[in-house]
């Protein structure tokens, strides 16, 4: 029996993206409501990504979006995290910059404090699953602006970063230019 490298990494590759959204849903979760919306792209998805983070470094002379986006095009497989903004209406916080929740609603689109730390612990916990299975990977948030700018999530997602995943003998996310 002989088994191809290339197609037995790509596989094994969206399995660890599904395991870490597990680690990414299942993170704590502030006043324990959930706001974290994941997707994972593969393929003409994530070619289409990569084309958009592109198209966004060109014409806003932004290079590490540029970078970021070559990088995505050596990656078979790319986790996606998103949070919605509105405020968790928790007493007496005041996080976000208003006094209170009604107060950051009556003003417009301030992010909620708890929601942006929910995604960056749901981040750390699905960057940390890869890590531990030796998956070569970073956190971008060129990609995940991309995402929110392709409508790729549901509406109310302003905030996402996304987890390219690569398993080459070189880490295509390391010494990176820009």
């Amino acid at each position: 029996m002989r088994i191809e490298w290339k197609t037995y990494c790509r596989e094994k590759l969206i399995e660890a993206a599904k395991e870490m959204a597990i680690a990414a849903r299942t993170a704590p979760k502030g006043r324990g409501r959930d706001t974290i919306h994941i997707l994972i792209l593969t393929e003409d998805d994530k070619d289409r990504l990569a084309d958009e983070m592109h198209r966004i470094g060109s014409s806003e002379e932004i290079g590490f979006f540029v970078r970021d986006a070559e990088n995505l095009k050596h990656a078979p497989v790319i986790l996606l995290v998103g949070t919605e903004i509105s405020p968790l209406d928790i007493p007496h916080c005041g996080y976000c910059g208003w006094k209170d929740c009604q107060e950051n609603r009556d003003h417009g689109h301030t992010p909620c404090a708890f929601s942006v730390s929910d995604l960056g612990t749901a981040i750390g916990s699905a960057a940390a699953f890869a890590a531990r299975r030796h998956i070569d990977n970073r956190i971008m948030f060129t990609a995940g602006r991309a995402a929110v700018d392709l409508g790729l999530f549901p509406s109310p997602v302003r905030i996402a970063y996304g987890i390219p995943l690569s398993a080459t003998g070189k880490n295509p996310f390391f010494d990176r230019k820009n």
